[in-house]
């Protein structure tokens, strides 16, 4: 049996999680631009996919603090990052998902630019 120090220098040589089972990574039947956006996106997924896992939430996270505690155009620009972000994952997942699974993303990105904006004005 290998000693603890030993597992976790092999988990941290591990290139990353494997990616998930699946024949492809775009939708079937889409039109030009989701086609497009998949093709773009692809590279990014697969990288943070292999990040770690509390990585893109904790930075997201410090972005909507600093969004929130900057002052004018610097945290309206935070802000501004962090629904670019969701947008960017919600038109990815849109075609799998259902009026539910919809109404959440949405509201949360209009909560994240309502707070931009006002940033943005000063409040």
């Amino acid at each position: 049996m290998a000693s603890p120090e030993h597992e976790d220098e092999r988990r941290r040589s591990a290139p990353g999680r494997p990616l998930p089972q699946g024949d492809s990574l775009f939708t079937p039947g889409a039109g030009r631009l989701r086609r497009e956006v998949e093709r773009r996106s692809a590279v990014p997924l697969v990288w943070l996919h292999q990040r770690p896992r509390w990585l893109p939430p904790l930075v997201l996270g410090a972005l909507f603090i600093a969004g929130l505690m900057a002052p004018g155009v610097l945290g309206a620009l935070c802000l501004l990052l962090v629904a670019v972000f969701f947008l960017w994952l919600a038109f990815l997942t849109w075609p799998s998902l259902n009026r539910q699974q919809r109404a959440p993303r949405v509201l949360m990105m209009l909560v994240v630019l309502v707070l931009a904006v006002a940033r943005m004005l000063g409040f």
